[in-house]
């Protein structure tokens, strides 16, 4: 039986976000970047908790959000694992969470003045450094 890994993800204490949305945001990109691969197993709930300091219940929400969303699945004694890919969210949705991200976006970025194409190019790059890694 293969055995998790530690999830090396960071919870940052000054981060407006909840600790349990920063796991899950944590997790979601990883998977989304090929970090996690598909099939990997995911530590406990008190694996979790342990190695960042925090509650057992704050882990325990975040992998059933993640569970709830398809992102892991839960094997019966097994423990948790990284879900076969499938459209997790409508195109409707998507278009919609995407639309207020980029308002947030640039309502944040207007007031730096800068020139459209230096913001365009500096989120391009950010973007590459989020895709998924190519295997030879």
């Amino acid at each position: 039986m293969a055995r998790s890994q530690a999830l090396m993800i960071e919870i940052a204490t000054g981060d407006a976000r909840p600790i349990s949305k920063q796991i899950v945001d944590g997790i979601r990109m990883k998977v989304a970047t090929g970090a996690l691969a598909l099939a990997s197993q995911l530590p406990s709930v008190r694996g979790l908790a342990q190695q960042l300091g925090i509650n057992p219940n704050t882990v325990a929400k975040a992998y059933a959000e993640l569970t709830a969303e398809g992102w892991l699945e839960s094997r019966q004694g097994l423990g948790l694992f990284v879900a076969p890919p499938r459209q997790r969210l409508s195109r409707a949705e998507r278009d919609k969470r995407l639309d207020e991200a980029v308002s947030r976006f640039v309502h944040d970025v207007v007031a730096l003045d800068l020139p459209a194409g230096e913001v365009l190019a500096r989120l391009d790059l950010e973007l590459q450094a989020f895709a998924p890694k190519k295997t030879a």
